[in-house]
């Protein structure tokens, strides 16, 4: 297998895309799977408000920690293309900020109103800015020391970046739905299924390929 930049740049955008694709379908599904679990061991029998504020607690864990991984794979992709650092500092913070928000909290909402749930907003960044900041730093710091690493561990550093992004962001999404109105989200587990994988899958992989390499000194041909 051929490595480097060489490599990278005859992959276009939609191959880029269509390489992240199933990866998104199995994280998204293991996310199912861990939720179906909860339910039946700790949400079974629990009154509704105990239900939602424990959805609501973890929602804004792994929230915190989609914040790292959005920001990891930010500096990692750009750093494949360009190594201005504070240029890709910048379009990383501004990149997880946004979509992770977007993912996790926009999305799932919007999507929980259309199925009939009667959901509430609530959007952490505008109330919780210092519980994200330490997150934010830790997840460019991270991807830029990965991309600092070996040239031929590059690739395989994004697509574990990616994967891992997608599942902890999909459980943030579902924690959403279920911590702010859409408790019984196991009767539309269907349509549950599909709004995971448009809300997660298409900011993740916006903010882990798109909006990097749009930035980037070098861009792949669209």
């Amino acid at each position: 297998m051929e490595t480097g930049h060489s490599h990278t740049h005859r992959h276009t955008l939609y191959e880029e895309l269509m390489c992240h694709f199933p990866y998104a379908v199995f994280a998204v599904s293991l996310c199912l799977g861990l939720l179906s679990f909860l339910t039946l061991l700790a949400f079974r029998g629990a009154e509704p408000g105990t239900v939602t504020k424990i959805s609501n607690a973890l929602f804004h864990n792994f929230h915190y920690m989609h914040i790292v991984f959005a920001g990891t794979g930010v500096m990692i992709t750009f750093a494949r293309y360009s190594r201005k650092w504070l240029k890709g500092i910048i379009v990383g913070s501004c990149t997880a900020i946004t979509f992770c928000v977007l993912s996790d909290i926009i999305m799932p909402y919007v999507g929980g109103r259309l199925l009939g749930a009667p959901m509430d907003l609530h959007v952490c960044f505008l109330k919780e800015f210092l519980n994200i900041v330490p997150f934010l730093v830790v997840g460019i710091g991270n991807g830029v020391i990965l991309a600092n690493h070996h040239v031929s561990r590059q690739f395989a550093y994004s697509v574990f970046s990616h994967f891992t992004h997608i599942f902890i962001s999909s459980l943030a999404s579902v924690f959403y739905l279920i911590g702010h109105g859409f408790l019984m989200w196991h009767k539309q587990i269907g349509m549950v299924f599909i709004l995971l994988l448009v809300a997660v899958v298409v900011p993740c992989t916006l903010s882990d390929i798109v909006v990097p390499l749009f930035f980037a000194k070098d861009r792949l041909r669209v």
